[in-house]
């Protein structure tokens, strides 16, 4: 019988399984100062300044390599944050939930203040791989819309958007790019959400979505890809929605079937 998921009594719930360390007890040099230094982050609380490098080195004697790989995978975790020349304890991540509800709300939830920034709306002929999804011939015109996504002005995430012209004709003229369109869409125009099909993937981003969200290309990115239908199952938009790993995590409410 395996006891090893039982034998750390202190272990936080979700925590990895003996702290990571393999059954043969032999651990990278990095990840043990990974681990306190994770530690240390508890006792300086969220916006705490971390000590530099050659401190902690000295502190934990071990080089400056090693901690800097250590501070590395904190940061990509969403533990660390740079501000400035320095790193401080970042916030806990934003949870967004896999569901109709739009970005704005889940923001909103969580106390934070929501806000996009335009980067793009273009009308477009419709590419012919695309028409299925939005219910249109191809070569349709639709509407791109593209836009950076910010929690308390911190960009966090990019969302690209595709809707047919017939769907919402004067998106370029009576929408606020900062405001949430699935609010619009609903207010606005009198149309509701009923289904979605989603995809979940990690990618990394492109040279030019790490510069608009502000990441290295690095960093490893959250993708949701969603084709929704309004309430009367009729194709409504695509959605392609980058989110930054180290500031995001998703929950979803699921159900036993019969």
């Amino acid at each position: 019988m395996n006891t090893h998921a039982h034998d750390e009594p202190g272990r936080p719930p979700g925590a990895p399984v003996r702290a990571g360390i393999p059954e043969h007890g032999r651990i990278p040099k990095y990840y043990a100062v990974k681990a306190r230094v994770a530690g240390l982050l508890d006792e300086l609380g969220e916006g705490g300044l971390l000590p530099a490098e050659r401190e902690l080195a000295a502190r934990f004697e071990v080089s400056r390599e090693t901690v800097r790989q250590a501070l590395r995978e904190l940061l990509l975790e969403g533990r660390l944050r740079r501000m400035g020349r320095g790193t401080v304890v970042a916030g806990p991540k934003l949870e967004q939930p896999l569901s109709l509800a739009s970005y704005t709300e889940g923001v909103r939830r969580q106390g934070r203040r929501p806000g996009r920034t335009l980067v793009g709306l273009d009308r477009l002929a419709c590419p012919a791989a695309l028409a299925p999804d939005l219910g249109v011939e191809p070569l349709a015109p639709v509407w791109h819309l593209e836009r950076v996504l910010l929690a308390d002005d911190e960009r966090v995430g990019l969302e690209s958007t595709y809707v047919a012209v017939e769907r919402a004709p004067g998106l370029d003229t009576d929408f606020e790019p900062n405001s949430s369109f699935y609010g619009y869409l609903h207010e606005r125009l009198g149309i509701g959400f009923g289904d979605a099909d989603e995809r979940l993937e990690t990618v990394l981003a492109t040279p030019r979505e790490a510069l608009l969200i502000g990441t290295p290309p690095a960093l490893p990115m959250l993708l949701i890809h969603r084709v929704s239908r309004d309430t009367a199952g009729r194709p409504l938009e695509r959605v392609r929605s980058l989110y930054r790993g180290d500031r995001f995590s998703f929950t979803a409410h699921l159900r036993g079937g019969t």
